[in-house]
């Protein structure tokens, strides 16, 4: 089930998508992921409705180094551990939304990733339950002002500007394996990122029980999974789009501030 979130006209709502064709559901974002929710029967289509980021996670939790090509692009050993950080909920976008550069950056980067939106509350989780907590999975890119990144010691500046983490286009829930899809991602249509998720160092039950171990996570919350190697930065007018297999793709145009 591809669940969306939606706005036409003054309305805003969560709905399922078939064909290209948009059915509205009733119910908050809790009750949709607990199946508790009812289809309205009415339906709009996808070319006449903008979709919003598919859910409005309290928190965003971020890989720093979760594929094995990264690191070695990089010149990093793997890590031991998870290296987690967060964006505030003030960041995220959805598809087709713009990104802003921000004045204080002089390179913004893009990052392909595979987001992982929770369906319920999880603390403290094993490894074997942990995808038993998820809805489903969508697009993220983890939108990084670079310069501005080793000069703060801390990730969450350079990456926790408004606009720089875009979902979507949706939540894809029927996903067997999220540790074997093809990841790709395009700037302006030439294609700079592609790997599988197979060369994760954590795969996502790893993650879900390592970060849950030390914060709640909450229904809608959602966890980017780190970014293969490829990244790079954008300039204004440019477009990113990142594909992955058995999901959509997640596109979004970079422009400046004061345009």
């Amino acid at each position: 089930m591809k669940l969306v979130r939606f706005k036409q006209g003054e309305m805003q709502a969560y709905g399922v998508l078939e064909n290209k064709k948009i059915q509205p559901v009733t119910g908050d974002f809790q009750a949709i992921a607990r199946g508790e929710f009812a289809r309205t029967g009415k339906f709009c289509s996808l070319m006449d409705v903008s979709l919003l980021a598919p859910c409005l996670p309290s928190k965003v939790i971020c890989l720093g180094l979760n594929y094995r090509g990264h690191a070695a692009e990089m010149n990093l050993e793997l890590p031991r551990e998870p290296i987690i950080f967060m964006k505030p909920s003030t960041a995220v976008i959805g598809s087709g939304q713009d990104i802003i550069h921000p004045p204080q950056s002089r390179r913004v980067d893009y990052e392909a990733e595979l987001g992982v939106v929770m369906g319920a509350r999880a603390r403290k989780v094993s490894p074997e339950e942990a995808l038993d907590y998820v809805l489903g999975y969508t697009c993220a890119n983890d939108v990084t002002a670079r310069d501005l990144q080793p000069k703060d010691g801390q990730w969450a500046y350079a990456k926790g500007f408004d606009t720089f983490a875009p979902l979507g286009p949706w939540i894809e829930t029927s996903v067997p394996n999220p540790d074997n899809l093809q990841l790709k991602g395009y700037l302006n249509g030439e294609l700079v990122q592609s790997t599988s998720t197979t060369d994760h160092i954590f795969p996502v039950a790893r993650l879900l029980s390592y970060i849950s171990a030390c914060m709640t996570l909450l229904p809608g919350d959602v966890i980017m999974t780190g970014t293969p190697p490829g990244i790079g930065p954008m300039q204004a007018g440019d477009v990113f789009e990142i594909d992955i297999e058995g999901i959509g793709k997640l596109g979004n145009r970079l422009v400046k501030e004061d345009s």
